[in-house]
């Protein structure tokens, strides 16, 4: 095993339930697990990287959404070198679309401007032409695009962690922006 160029702690906040663990599971294994089992304070997951020839260790911090976890929470954003925010585009769940201004800052008070990706999780739930195509949908592709941008967010992904639509190319996005930061 060759020598780590670099290693790149990202936490991966959002709501309770909206995949977090899903996704991390399906990009480090391309597993999916039907049983939801909430995460209780923080899950840490390792996997390694090949960018531009150089293998890259990354530390995925899959953090609790649920409130009871706040504090708690607050700890483990320090020395994050990126952030991944998930919602879920279930039309029932859009509450967790309205908490991003929240994730977004508790991470920017915590780790200042570190590069950040939004994943629209549970694709697979809704229909995707009807709200990539609907300007009045709260989370079609045009609004959440433009909230990415006002807000500096790196890129917006819709994501499956069920099928794997997105899922590696989102975390590969955010895994190669860093390691640009890292090489400048």
């Amino acid at each position: 095993m060759s020598e780590k160029a670099f290693g790149f702690k990202i936490v991966v906040v959002g709501n309770a339930a909206v995949g977090k663990t899903s996704l991390i599971k399906r990009y480090t294994t391309n597993t999916f697990e039907k049983d939801y089992i909430s995460t209780l304070g923080m899950q840490f997951s390792r996997y390694e990287e090949n960018i531009s020839g150089e293998m890259v260790e990354l530390f995925l911090w899959d953090l609790a959404g649920q409130e009871s976890f706040s504090t708690l929470r607050d700890r483990f954003y320090k020395g994050s070198s990126g952030a991944i925010i998930v919602f879920s585009l279930a039309p029932e769940e859009i509450e967790t679309y309205r908490n991003i201004d929240k994730w977004l800052s508790n991470i920017k008070e915590a780790c200042g401007n570190i590069p950040i990706i939004l994943f629209g999780n549970k694709a697979d739930l809704v229909d995707q032409d009807a709200i990539a195509s609907s300007p009045n949908y709260e989370t079609s592709d045009v609004h959440v695009n433009k909230f990415a941008q006002d807000h500096n967010i790196i890129q917006y992904f819709r994501t499956s962690a069920l099928t794997g639509q997105g899922v590696k190319e989102a975390f590969q996005t955010l895994v190669f922006k860093l390691y640009q930061r890292a090489t400048i």
